[in-house]
């Protein structure tokens, strides 16, 4: 964590400490064995509102530590209520943190596990996609602090097995992404089942003015915290474009890869079919790479962003509502296969590099139908892009393109001498250049019509007249019965 004098409101002093907030020493010890001792900005100026019980509108950039500037005072407030009783009843939920995305959720819950490791308090993370078994032992056990996504809590709150009459405290993470999924049926739904008496707190990289509408509709008189400008990039973050033809992205990904030597990346596409799309093609070059979206499994989509966060996995493409709120600590590198359609989104990616003060480089790629979209992009961070080629990248297609014009063979194979359809060709099993291919043909095919003879007499089946045959046997029912 770093100890980055504010950009808003009364800067924190320099030498300012997680113990001046007057945290209990059971959080004090959990941070100390993480390494934690100076806050992050957000952190210096919401953690003492939020020991206040006051209403908070949080914005701050990606990766300056949101998660701990709410869980941590929502810890030492709790504590006060603390039991060490093993009845559900000394457990209820006094705390509800939503999320947008299960991986958020999940990266939430591990690090409020963390902080309360050493206190009585329980916590427990309910989502979608996977069973629901786990969780409702766990919430029927009694817990303190739920971090959920918002359809799997109603879930929850149908089937009984969560009650949200005690809860004193709510929280919105990533707010913005919630409107954005459709969420806000389901947030009012949940609003309207909590306590009207609570602590409201909002915590998002961007405030859009229909986020701003909702906090007026729930929060009382709240506190805004902007420790830089709304909707900012970081300055840890070389932002660099470059002009590609559309056709040609695929390669130029595996190109700026290969060039710059990247071991740990993280690749951006707007769409699942994109994503997993570039996941294979980025295979078949060489590289290590797995995609997660929303059509992937919860277990996979963990298993894939595990095996990323252990060097297993080169690169992750993802989807947006996938890549929400990932957390992979000192990720070098992000690159926009895709321009987002919603220019807010681009601060959410580029934000997964460059955290917590390191440096880190997002890398775009754009077309001539991608203007608009990167002239919204530069309205709203208020930066002008340099548009830049990539220099000595070549297409794979016009690779092959100048190849045909040498008279070199062609993958499609060359036409034959008398003129016809080209010859089909493949690779030789040793992985060398392509071969042609002809088909047998049986010379039995060739050979013209000879008609059969005709056949002996020997080989006709015998006729007998018709007064010599056997008369057949008739049932008894059917008149069969000999005369008398």
């Amino acid at each position: 964590m770093s100890d980055t004098t504010p950009a808003s409101a009364a800067p924190a002093a320099p030498a300012v400490r997680f113990e001046d907030f007057g945290l209990s020493p059971d959080i004090l010890k959990a941070l100390a064995e993480q390494g934690y001792v100076h806050p992050t900005p957000i952190q210096a100026q919401a953690i003492p509102v939020v020991l206040q019980g006051r209403d908070v509108m949080g914005a701050a950039q990606t990766g300056t530590g949101k998660t701990a500037g709410f869980s941590l005072p929502i810890i030492q407030r709790l504590l006060a209520y603390a039991s060490t009783s093993v009845s559900p009843a000394r457990h209820p939920v006094r705390a509800l943190i939503l999320t947008p995305t299960r991986e958020l959720a999940d990266q939430v819950a591990d690090n409020v596990k963390a902080y309360s490791r050493f206190t009585p308090l329980r916590s427990t993370v309910v989502f979608g996609g996977i069973d629901m078994a786990p969780q409702t032992a766990a919430l029927r056990a009694g817990v303190e602090i739920v971090i959920a996504t918002p359809g799997r809590l109603l879930d929850h709150v149908q089937q009984k097995t969560v009650n949200l009459s005690q809860t004193q405290i709510l929280v919105m993470d990533e707010a913005d992404r919630m409107l954005d999924m459709g969420f806000l049926p389901d947030l009012q739904r949940i609003i309207n089942l909590l306590p009207k008496q609570r602590q409201n707190l909002m915590f998002s990289a961007t405030f859009s003015p229909e986020i701003k509408k909702l906090a007026a509709s729930f929060q009382n008189n709240p506190v805004t915290i902007e420790v830089a400008r709304s909707n900012a990039t970081a300055e840890t973050v070389t932002q660099t474009i470059y002009k590609v033809d559309e056709s040609a992205k695929l390669d130029a990904v595996g190109y700026i890869i290969r060039e710059r030597g990247l071991k740990q990346v993280i690749v951006f596409s707007n769409t699942k079919i994109g994503a997993s799309r570039l996941a294979r093609q980025l295979e078949k070059d060489g590289v290590n790479a797995s995609a997660i979206h929303g059509d992937k499994s919860q277990s996979e989509r963990m298993a894939a962003l595990e095996a990323f966060k252990q060097g297993q996995i080169e690169v992750l493409v993802a989807t947006d509502v996938a890549a929400r709120g990932l957390d992979i600590a000192e990720l070098p590198c992000v690159i926009n296969y895709d321009l987002p359609y919603n220019a807010e989104d681009y601060v959410h990616r580029i934000g997964r590099t460059g955290r917590a003060g390191a440096s880190g480089d997002a890398i775009s790629l754009f077309c001539d139908k991608d203007e608009r979209l990167l002239v919204d992009i530069e309205k709203l961070i208020k930066k002008k892009f340099e548009r830049a080629e990539l220099a000595g990248f070549t297409p794979r297609t016009r690779e092959r393109h100048e190849r045909a014009e040498r008279g070199e063979r062609s993958d499609r194979g060359e036409r034959s001498e008398r003129g016809g359809r080209p010859e089909r060709s493949e690779r030789s099993r040793d992985g060398g250049a392509p071969v042609s291919r002809r088909e047998k043909v049986d010379p039995w095919f060739l050979k013209p019509y000879e008609p059969t003879g005709v056949e002996e007499e020997s080989t006709k089946p015998e006729i007998l007249p018709k007064s010599n045959r056997p008369k057949p046997k008739v049932a008894a029912l059917l008149g069969g019965m000999p005369k008398r």
